[in-house]
């Protein structure tokens, strides 16, 4: 009895094996395109935390005056109203006091708003750069399986960010309550001191422990967000065969570009054996170059190569010059500077013009004769 195991069935982490190899930019590309970026929501949240209370600190004095004007408003109208309507209170002036008592609130809450929104957008680009994308907010069928949510719920992941929240709320509580302990003193003076002056002191207070709070926030959201560039070059990790299978997709497989570049270079070289026929001269060197030249005067500033080639090829272009009774010439010395310097196609330059013009006098001067 033959056993027969399914290798695929143990290799989990998809076709090529194990996931060992860094995501190629193609890949993080895609991902980010997806939406996918390595981001922690704890750097926004604490920075906006710390603003709001850098904010609360040196706006809380105006946003107190603001406010008790406001209410000076309101309760100075409000009698005027009573008095006027026989204590009966019109409804368009009610509505009309209380769209500029709003009004007055947007505009105390504007600024708050206004540097939440800065902190929070200076985060994520800061974070994941400015790439903005549509895609994630296409609906997914996948998003709408309930037996997806519930693997998320006990997912790996889920418990990371519960055990994530408790350290939070520990450490909050924590620097709390040690800053709250050592000002406990000032805590009971606000008894004996005047309204505005206890008010003063508390906002100070909660201001104070508030920046400590937003600080070891901070801590924790860095320490999130290197986990989560961790988390998120480890999921993006590829297989080899995935490497390999992109790196195809991308720039070809290879034994289609090698068998590309096999036929170009059998056409190239079949075109320049079918002008080796009009040449004017092949210079060898003897057996292993061999060069075969042109000079139109009417076309042409200086002679051109027709043809080039080494060992096999020289041969071939030898035979047929025979063939077409070329004159070939052996010159080593030129050969090998024409074959290493000069292409099919171009024209000889100029430091070997004199060679080869010797080369070219001799062969008119033997056709001349003949």
């Amino acid at each position: 009895m033959t056993l027969k195991f399914d290798l695929q069935f143990f290799a989990s982490d998809g076709p090529g094996g194990e996931k060992t190899e860094p995501a190629t930019e193609k890949k993080k590309n895609d991902a980010r395109d997806e939406g996918q970026v390595a981001k922690s929501k704890e750097i926004e949240n604490a920075f906006s935390l710390l603003m709001a209370f850098l904010v609360l600190r040196f706006y809380a004095v105006n946003i107190a005056e603001r406010l008790k004007g406001m209410f000076n408003l309101v309760y100075d109208d409000i009698p005027e109203y009573l008095k006027n309507y026989n204590s009966r209170v019109n409804v368009k002036d009610l509505t009309g006091l209380f769209s500029e008592v709003l009004l007055e609130i947007l505009l105390i809450l504007l600024p708050v708003l206004l540097i939440a929104f800065v902190v929070s957008f200076v985060c994520d680009v800061a974070q994941v750069k400015w790439h903005p994308t549509l895609k994630p907010l296409k609906p997914k069928g996948s998003k709408l399986n309930p037996l997806n949510g519930f693997k998320k719920i006990f997912s790996k992941q889920a418990l990371v960010e519960l055990l994530k929240s408790i350290l939070k709320i520990v450490i909050v509580v924590w620097v709390a309550y040690s800053y709250l302990r050592k000002n406990a003193i000032g805590l009971f003076l606000l008894y004996d001191i005047p309204f505005e002056s206890g008010i003063a002191e508390t906002c100070a207070l909660l201001v104070n422990m508030g920046v400590r709070i937003s600080i070891a926030y901070l801590i924790i959201a860095f320490s999130d967000y290197a986990y989560q560039r961790w988390k998120y070059n480890d999921d993006l990790k590829m297989t080899k065969q995935e490497v390999k299978d992109e790196y195809k997709q991308q720039e070809g497989d290879p034994q289609v570009k090698s068998k590309i570049r096999q036929r170009m270079q059998q056409v190239s070289r079949r075109r320049m054996m079918q002008a080796v026929p009009s040449a004017d001269v092949v210079i060898t060197n003897p057996t292993h170059y061999a060069v075969a030249l042109v000079y139109d005067g009417e076309k042409y500033d200086a002679p051109v190569v027709l043809a080039k080639g080494a060992d096999y090829l020289a041969q071939k272009i030898k035979e047929i010059a025979g063939e077409n009774d070329i004159e070939i010439v052996e010159n080593k010395p030129l050969a090998r500077m024409l074959y290493a310097n000069v292409e099919v196609g171009e024209m000889v330059p100029p430091e070997l013009y004199q060679s080869v013009a010797e080369v070219l006098a001799f062969v008119y001067r033997l056709k001349g004769k003949a």
